[in-house]
């Protein structure tokens, strides 16, 4: 993405390896995503298997209840 955004500092490379890190400081962050909003949370490693568990713990009693169903579903 770096070389087709700066296209015109392809030649050099000590100012492509440059903005390469300010790219990947400004946008290859799973943080900056969170704090913009656009997902809901960053689980680091350290904490997966401790996050897996305890939302398996919190469905392991969960009963689905659907409504009865109203209309068949025919054939089209």
């Amino acid at each position: 993405a770096v070389e087709i955004i700066f296209r015109e500092e392809k030649k050099d490379p000590v100012k492509l390896a440059q903005r390469e890190a300010e790219y990947k400081a400004r946008f290859a962050n799973p943080f900056v995503a969170g704090a913009r909003g656009f997902i809901d949370d960053v689980i680091l490693p350290h904490e997966t298997r401790k996050r897996i568990c305890r939302s398996l713990v919190m469905l392991k009693d969960k009963k689905l209840e659907n409504p009865w169903r109203k209309h068949g579903n025919i054939p089209l």
